[in-house]
């Protein structure tokens, strides 16, 4: 009678007879691994069951633990494939097929992030030339959670022109740049959701560790109240889609994350210069409690793209370049890296076309930062930033860094725009400006004692054409810690 009463509870309460040997969703065919680190894999099985894990060579065994979860990491291995990666154990076999070792990268963020290849500047030629087996590309389904999941929904895809149409655009053209440069397999893994502000992204431990956050975080349900409240709904608290699209891709090895986001949080810039700070050192400290060599991974992200959001500059205020300078100063943290887009921007579209060119340029930061001897970067992909403010009579000096074999301005006639002046009164007036070496020296008939000069400081701030000869702009700044507009706006 024990066994037919064993059915009967499973039949009633959906009890599982065996737990039965399983695998995160991403772990599946076609999947990507990152080669030349460990290489964790996980899952769930009988409780005490043994298990022995097959690939490339390699044979790991292992004991699921009470809880039935099970891990071994697989020893650090070249760029290859394709292979079969087998999990073998009493209660049955998992078999993935056609698995590639090579780089793994996250991509993440709201609407930039999550446009597609088929909705992107030049799509139908894109397509058409998208025959590129190696790279691989995972969409983890939107989901909210109250408390963080162990798994997502999702499936692997092999670019082609069939597939490739729904891929990240951004993340597409950053593949192929890095693909062909370091000739190895890229895989993708696309945790995004349009319009989502960045504390939904970072977990309810690093809010409750912040000062400005506690209360934030003190408003979040708890995990156990009703789950239908929070659907479709990822900004109403703190960590919803922390929960439920990142805890279950870790301890996954990867290389590091590509970002793009930031419109969400522009009206509250001032203090996005803590909380996107917040976010990264979240997501690392996560994947260093189980992946200790982990360490700083890379983190590259996209800065805000030229748009009139408001019609701010800075005569008004502009919640836009006040997410930029927040977005500039959270390079202050190790393995960062930004690509700057106020040159690819729609003064009517907050969802600029021109997604090649941004790949390309976090492929850029990604081969200064992540493959420093590998990929041939230089510092030239920062693009020029302002070192310092001189001042000598009528004339404002900015001296950059990061110039490269030079600065340059991308107008037919040599005209520097995009540049403004102010003296004491903190009025700002538009200037002249020429290039002089690695400096750039402005002057307006306005301002007889320059104090401060801006650069780009505008919602829409496509006029800027200042770059260095690598073809990398000129990051947008201001020399003025003058009050702007969004420091006493709070989540």
């Amino acid at each position: 009678m024990r066994p037919l009463l064993l059915v009967l509870l499973s039949l009633l309460y959906g009890l599982p007879l065996s737990a039965a040997v399983r695998l995160p969703k991403f772990f599946a065919d076609h999947m990507v691994l990152q080669r030349r680190k460990p290489v964790p894999v996980w899952g769930w099985a009988d409780a005490g069951e043994r298990l022995t894990v097959l690939f490339n060579g390699q044979s790991k065994s292992v004991k699921a633990g009470k809880d039935g979860r099970w891990r071994v990491d697989l020893d650090p291995m070249e760029a290859g494939g394709p292979f079969v990666l087998n999990v073998q154990a009493k209660s049955g076999t998992t078999s993935l097929s056609d698995v590639l070792v090579g780089e793994v990268w996250i991509c993440s963020g709201q609407s930039n992030m999550e446009m597609k290849v088929s909705g992107s500047a030049n799509a139908t030629e894109e397509i058409a030339q998208a025959n590129h087996p190696r790279i691989r590309h995972f969409a983890v389904r939107r989901a909210t959670a109250l408390a963080p999941q162990t798994d997502v929904e999702g499936a692997w895809q092999v670019c082609s022109p069939a597939t490739v149409g729904g891929f990240t655009a951004v993340g597409y053209q950053f593949a192929v740049a890095l693909m062909q440069r370091l000739n190895v397999p890229v895989g993708l893994v696309h945790t995004s959701w349009g319009g989502t502000h960045s504390e939904t992204w970072t977990s309810r431990e690093a809010l409750e560790s912040d000062p400005e956050l506690q209360k934030a975080a003190a408003r979040i349900p708890a995990p156990n109240d009703t789950i239908r409240s929070i659907q479709n709904k990822p900004n109403l608290y703190g960590t919803l889609l922390y929960n439920a699209m990142l805890p279950p891709l870790i301890p996954m090895a990867m290389q590091g994350v590509i970002w793009y986001q930031g419109e969400s949080n522009a009206g509250r810039a001032y203090q996005y210069r803590t909380a996107f700070p917040l976010l990264i050192e979240d997501w690392r400290r996560q994947w260093n409690r189980q992946v200790p060599s982990a360490g700083a991974f890379p983190f590259l992200f996209v800065q805000l793209a030229s748009f009139s959001a408001k019609n701010g500059d800075s005569q008004a205020g502009s919640t836009w370049a006040e997410l930029r300078e927040a977005q500039t100063m959270t390079l202050r943290l190790p393995n960062t890296g930004m690509a700057v887009a106020s040159d690819v921007g729609e003064s009517k579209d907050i969802h600029p076309k021109d997604k090649k060119t941004v790949g390309l340029r976090l492929a850029a930061e990604a081969l200064r930062v992540a493959y420093p001897t590998e990929g041939g970067g230089s510092d030239a992909s920062r693009g020029p930033m302002v070192e310092q403010l001189s001042v000598s009579g009528r004339e404002a000096v900015v001296k950059f860094r990061y110039v490269g074999t030079g600065l340059v301005a991308r107008d037919k006639y040599g005209y520097l725009t995009g540049f403004e002046v102010a003296g004491a009164d903190g009025k700002f007036h538009y200037a002249q400006a020429r290039i002089t070496g690695d400096s750039v020296v402005i002057t307006s008939p306005d301002v007889a004692t320059p104090v401060a000069v801006r650069y780009g400081w505008a919602d829409d701030n496509k006029d800027v054409n200042l770059y260095n000869r690598e073809g990398f702009p000129a990051v947008p700044f201001r020399t003025d810690t003058w009050k702007g507009i969004t420091e006493q706006a709070r989540f």
